[in-house]
């Protein structure tokens, strides 16, 4: 048992000791590629959502080291058929790529660092198959498997970790590229000096000789070169294509909906909070670290921001793209923004639209994609935190200070304060209007999203559209523990407020306040957008509270 070399199953023993969800069905996905054309495996994800546990658990299978069976056998995959078949049978290659960066003396040397280090262990393990001047991994395994018949499975974590950290430096990338597709591209099988004998027209590749097969994981995808893939042999899942992973990119509806059960917390502010990743084969996948933590410390408060800064977001959202900025405040105010996802590269470096910049953080988790609309959005609140801090500064100006003061027009409203809240709606109005490239009926909805923003902390609001042109409403349902009344929120344009308050009335949202006990306000909003002179832009409201 080593480090890179069959590493055990302690990790993921420690990873059962605490909370639990069941994903060892991502074994049997794996199971089915081995040994077969599709046995290269890259499946990307963001920070903490899972990517290092899902490798430390294929480890703790596959590792011929350890016997497994008793901590596998009470989960999904011992109800498969290829459970037995492929349990504890394999030599493991496992790579942390962060693990290399932080330990190695420069990371100019981490490509010669990661061979040096797999290759001793090999050494050790087979010292009849790995010579001493061997410097090179793919022949090292080759060498093993030549003379032994063993074949590996190769795991590494974080393996876009350089095109990161690295993400200047060209002649590194290329150089780990060069690395893996020694072990993974259908290359010719090495030469005589290594297998000691002629190489034979029709030979397997090295690959299908040495790798029963592989799996990566990092944040981005497989970085691209133009329009091709740098690894064309490995079969990609992203959070833009999860395709048959969809259900192990997070936690599902239904596993949260359990564990809200089982630990008797509110799953109406889980989904709220932590839901938002949708794709055609799972609508509703939830930030898995974000619910674990919310399980732990039994309350549900914004964990996301203590795994990455919102600095990077700020870089992100304020280059200097046509139509960028005016995306970011569509999507603050709730709307959905087309993009168009083929032209990114996948580093951080390579941006030349407005699309690039949102399709990376599609992929940081900070916007979830909707394959079939091709749209993004910003998946939930903890997220939409993230995104009020990052637009804070003197750049974003007008918008910046409309979220600072959402918390002050939401006191007037439950306050009953019509004449502060009509003020304080034409000037946010006025302010987001300015930064958008259109002044219409959405623009108004927009607007009254961003202006009760930091409402999310205290409610899950659900947006209403009745039949008819001209009018959206919000409902806003107070979280379990909190002592604030709902609102409905009514928008009408060139009518009145009284108008809107009816329509409430008249609507009664039976569909969202059923369920509802309590006190009730009941907000009517009017745009008069085509008057002119010096009541143009007038608003009015009129506050209810039943």
């Amino acid at each position: 048992m080593g480090i890179y070399l069959n590493p055990g199953n302690e990790g993921f023993q420690t990873i059962l000791n605490e909370i639990y969800v069941d994903k060892t069905g991502l074994i049997d996905f794996v199971n089915g590629t081995i040994n077969t054309p599709r046995k290269l495996t890259c499946f990307s994800r963001p920070r903490r959502f899972g990517k290092s546990f899902a490798a430390k658990m294929l480890c703790a299978y596959y590792d011929k080291s350890c016997d497994s069976r008793t901590l596998f056998e009470k989960l999904e995959i011992s109800e498969r058929n290829s459970f037995d078949r492929y349990l504890n049978k394999f030599d493991v290659i496992y790579l942390d790529i962060t693990r290399f960066i932080s330990t190695t003396t420069s990371i100019k040397g981490i490509v010669d660092d990661i061979q040096s280090k797999v290759i001793k262990e090999l050494r050790e393990e087979y010292p009849s198959c790995v010579e001493k001047q061997e410097t090179v991994l793919a022949d090292a395994l080759f060498s093993v498997s030549d003379k032994t018949g063993n074949k590996f499975i190769v795991i590494i974590d974080e393996c876009d970790a350089i095109f990161r950290e690295a993400k200047n430096d060209e002649v590194l990338q290329k150089g780990y590229i060069q690395l893996l597709r020694g072990l993974f591209k259908g290359c010719q099988v090495p030469v005589a000096p290594v297998r000691q004998r002629p190489e034979r027209s029709g030979e397997r590749t090295a690959t299908d000789k040495t790798i029963a097969a592989a799996y990566m994981t990092g944040i981005l995808p497989i970085k691209k070169y133009g329009t091709e893939s740098a690894l064309t042999d490995f079969r990609e899942y992203s959070m833009t294509r999860p395709g048959r992973l969809a259900e192990y990119v997070g936690f599902t509806e239904t596993e949260v909906r359990h564990l809200c059960d089982e630990y008797q917390m509110s799953f109406a502010e889980m989904r709220s909070w932590y839901d938002g990743y949708s794709f055609s084969r799972m609508k509703h996948v939830y930030s898995p670290n974000s619910v674990i933590n919310a399980l732990q410390e039994e309350d549900i408060l914004n964990y996301w921001t203590q795994t990455e800064t919102f600095e990077s977001l700020k870089e992100y959202i304020g280059m200097d793209f046509d139509g960028l900025k005016d995306a970011i405040v569509k999507m603050l105010g709730g709307e959905r923004v087309s993009v168009r996802i083929s032209t990114f590269q996948n580093d951080i470096t390579s941006f030349k639209n407005k699309n690039d910049v949102l399709t990376l953080l599609i992929h940081l988790g900070y916007l979830a994609y909707d394959a079939i609309r091709r749209e993004v959005y910003i998946p939930n609140f903890e997220v939409a935190e993230a995104f009020e801090d990052a637009v804070s500064g003197k750049e974003w100006g007008a918008v910046g200070e409309v979220l600072s003061d959402s918390e002050r027009l939401l006191d007037a409203t439950l306050a009953e304060d019509a004449e502060a809240v009509t003020k304080a709606l034409e000037h946010i109005h006025s302010s987001v209007t300015s930064v958008l490239n259109y002044n219409n009926e959405a623009s108004l909805s927009c607007a009254i999203t961003i202006a009760y923003y930091t409402a999310k902390r205290y409610y899950s609001i659900v947006r209403e559209l009745p039949a008819g042109k001209g009018f959206a409403d919000l409902v806003f349902l107070p979280h379990r523990g909190t002592d604030k009344p709902a609102m409905v929120i009514e928008l009408k344009y060139d009518k009145d407020a009284d108008t809107a308050i009816r329509q409430i009335h008249e609507n009664r949202y039976d569909g969202d306040l059923k369920k509802y006990f309590g006190n009730l306000i009941l907000v009517g909003i009017n745009y008069d957008k085509d008057v002119k002179g010096a009541d143009a832009k007038k608003h009015t409201c009129v506050i209810e509270r039943v």
